[in-house]
C-alpha cells in the first residue's frame, strides 16, 4: 500500500508540475465557482466553523456560488493516498489540507501556488506576523506554498484522579514547577501508574501503536536525536543519542512495562492510561470526561527540553480550476479574525496570536498557564515531526527495519543499525 502511495504521489505531482507552466490559474475565475477543499478532519464543530466562515466569504464574493469541505476519512495514509489521487486524475480539489510529512514533496515539485503575492497584498492580512519556524516547511526561496494552518504542539496529557490512586504524591505540573520534569520521572509515574492495581495503562504515545514511528521525535528529541541530519542525507539513526533514546524507550517497554506493549491498546481520553503524549488540539476529547487532568510540555530528556509540532497546511494546486479564486479564500480563512476563531481547535502560527491571554478566549478548558507552557513556547521553540521527499516510501522502510526492536530480547543497536542500512538510498536521492 505504501509503495502505491509513492508511485500515485510521484505521479501527481509530476503531472501537476509539468501542468503549472501552461496553467494560469484563473481559468473559471469570473463567475459560478464552486470551491472545493479536501480536509482530514470529521469533527462537526470543525466543519461547522469552516461553513460559518466560508458563507461569510460568499456573501461578499458572490461569485462564488459554494465552498465544501470534502471531508476524506481515514488514517494520514489513507487521507495521503485519497489526495494523490485525485491530483493525478481529473478531479484536483481548489484547496488541499496537506500533513507535514508530505510537505517536501508538495513544496519542492512544483505542484502548489505561490501564496505570498495574494497574502502579502490582502487588506489587513499582515502576513509578515507569521512565525517563520511555523512557515519554514512550506517555504522555498522567497515563496510561500501552503500556508502553517495547524500548528500543534505535542504536549504530556495526565490523568490526575489515576496518579493520585497510584500514590503518586507529586503531579507533572509540579514535578515542571520545581525544574524535575524529565523523561525518567515520566517513566516512573508510568511505571508506578502501571504496576499498581489500578488496571490502567501507564504511558500511551497516541497513535503510536507501533507503527507510526515518527511520532517518537516527541521522546528522541529531548536525547539530542533524530531520524536524519539538517540536509536530510545523513541517517541518525545509529548516533549515540538515539541509541541512548531508543534504549531508553524499550527499556520502559519491555521492563519497567512504563508503555503498553506491541499488541495491547489503552486510550487515555478514555480514562485508560495515566499520561498519553498527544497534540493540543486533542483536548476537545476531554469534555465532560469524569476524571481531572492537567496538561504539561514534554519532558526534558539528557540534552534538551526539546518540544515537538504535528503540521497541517492548506495549499492551492495549481492544476486546480480556480486556483486565483482559491487563494483569495484562503486570505479571507486564515486571516487576523478568522485565525483568532479557528484558534479553539487549531493554535495560530500568528505573532499576535500566540499569547495565552488570547488564546484563552477560544480554549476554555485550558489554563492561560497551560497555554503558555504548552502552545505557545510550543509553537516558537519547537520543531516539526521529521519529513523528507519521498517521506512514503522511507517510512515504509522505517517501520519494516524496526520491527525487530519490538521484542523484549532485541539487540537494539543492531536494529537501529537495519534502519540505516534500509533508508540510506532513499536518503542519499
Amino acid at each position: 500500500m505504501a509503495y502505491r502511495r509513492i508511485r500515485l504521489l510521484a505521479a501527481a505531482l509530476s503531472a501537476v508540475a509539468l501542468a503549472s507552466t501552461a496553467c494560469s490559474g484563473g481559468a473559471g475565475d469570473d463567475k459560478n465557482i464552486a470551491l472545493r477543499m479536501t480536509v482530514w478532519t470529521t469533527d462537526k464543530n470543525q466543519l461547522a466553523l469552516f461553513d460559518s466562515i466560508a458563507t461569510e466569504y460568499r456573501t461578499a464574493h458572490p461569485e462564488v456560488t459554494s465552498v465544501k469541505f470534502d471531508v476524506v476519512p481515514g488514517d494520514t495514509s489513507a487521507y495521503s493516498a485519497a489526495l494523490t489521487t485525485q491530483l493525478s486524475g481529473g478531479n484536483p480539489p481548489d484547496l488541499a489540507w496537506i500533513l507535514e510529512r508530505d510537505a517536501p514533496d508538495f513544496v519542492q515539485s512544483g505542484a502548489l501556488t505561490n501564496l505570498k503575492p495574494t497574502l502579502d497584498s490582502a487588506a489587513g492580512y499582515d502576513a509578515g506576523e507569521l512565525v517563520p519556524s511555523a512557515t519554514k516547511l512550506w517555504t522555498k526561496d522567497d515563496g510561500l506554498y501552503a500556508y502553517p494552518f495547524s500548528t500543534s504542539p505535542f504536549g504530556m496529557f495526565y490523568n490526575k484522579n489515576l496518579l493520585t490512586q497510584a500514590g503518586i504524591t507529586e503531579t507533572p505540573d509540579q514535578l515542571l514547577a520545581s525544574g524535575r520534569w524529565t523523561w525518567d520521572a515520566a517513566k516512573r509515574i508510568a511505571t508506578q501508574v502501571a504496576a499498581k492495581d489500578t488496571g490502567k495503562a501507564g504511558l500511551v504515545i497516541r497513535e503510536f501503536e507501533y507503527k507510526q514511528w515518527v511520532l517518537l521525535a516527541s521522546v528522541w528529541r529531548g536525547f539530542g536525536a533524530d531520524a536524519w541530519g539538517p540536509d536530510g542525507k545523513t541517517c541518525g539513526f545509529t548516533s549515540p543519542e538515539m541509541t541512548s533514546a531508543m534504549t531508553f524507550l524499550h527499556q520502559a517497554i519491555f521492563t519497567d512495562k512504563a508503555l503498553p506493549g506491541p499488541g495491547t491498546t489503552a486510550d487515555f481520553f478514555a480514562g485508560e492510561s495515566g499520561l498519553t503524549i498527544a497534540q493540543i488540539s486533542r483536548a476537545g476529547l476531554l469534555k465532560a470526561k469524569p476524571f481531572e487532568w492537567g496538561i504539561v510540555p514534554l519532558p526534558a530528556g539528557p540534552k534538551a527540553a526539546a518540544q515537538v509540532i504535528g503540521q497541517a497546511g492548506i495549499g492551492v494546486p495549481v492544476k486546480g480550476k480556480h486556483a486565483k479564486a482559491a487563494a483569495d479564500f484562503l486570505a479571507f480563512f486564515t486571516n487576523p479574525a478568522n485565525s483568532a476563531k479557528l484558534g479553539q481547535y487549531f493554535p495560530p502560527a500568528r505573532d499576535s496570536l500566540l499569547n495565552a491571554a488570547t488564546l484563552a478566549k477560544a480554549n476554555p478548558l485550558f489554563s492561560q498557564e497551560q497555554l503558555q507552557n504548552v502552545v505557545v513556547n510550543g509553537i516558537k521553540t519547537g520543531a516539526v515531526l521529521p519529513s523528507h521527499t519521498g517521506s512514503a516510501r522511507i517510512a515504509s522502510l522505517v517501520q519494516s527495519a524496526l520491527d525487530p526492536m519490538w521484542k523484549p530480547d532485541a539487540n537494539v543497536p543492531a536494529a537501529l543499525a537495519g534502519v540505516c542500512q534500509a533508508i540510506d538510498p532513499a536518503l542519499s536521492r
